[in-house]
């Protein structure tokens, strides 16, 4: 339950973060709005993972996952171009959260 509850904090941090491109600066009042909610939303669930995981654990995932949906996420809705070397770097990031779930005994399991 802890990585699902974790894995709805990534989802609102992710959708607070494509909010905040989308609200220009804070110019735009419904995407600013969504930013708030998402990034309380993701904070309240990040707060109910942790009562069941180690802070250096969920957050080695929860930055990890953010950093490449949010890139996918730029890609796909605003254009932004990503070199081999992002795409290298995250694919290692991918990596380094596998290592953690399948090896590491500190994971939650």
């Amino acid at each position: 339950m802890p990585y699902f509850t974790l894995a709805l904090a990534i989802l609102a941090e992710t959708i607070g973060t494509t909010a905040l491109q989308a609200s220009q600066a804070f110019t735009r009042p419904l995407p600013s709005l969504l930013v708030v909610i998402a990034y309380a939303a993701a904070f309240y669930l990040l707060g109910q993972a942790l009562r069941f995981m180690p802070v250096g654990i969920a957050y080695a995932i929860w930055s990890g996952l953010g950093i490449v949906l949010i890139a996918a996420i730029g890609f796909v809705v605003f254009g932004q171009k990503l070199d081999l070397a992002a795409i290298l770097g995250m694919a290692m990031i991918l990596g380094g959260i596998l290592v953690i779930h399948l090896f590491s005994s500190s994971a939650t399991h």
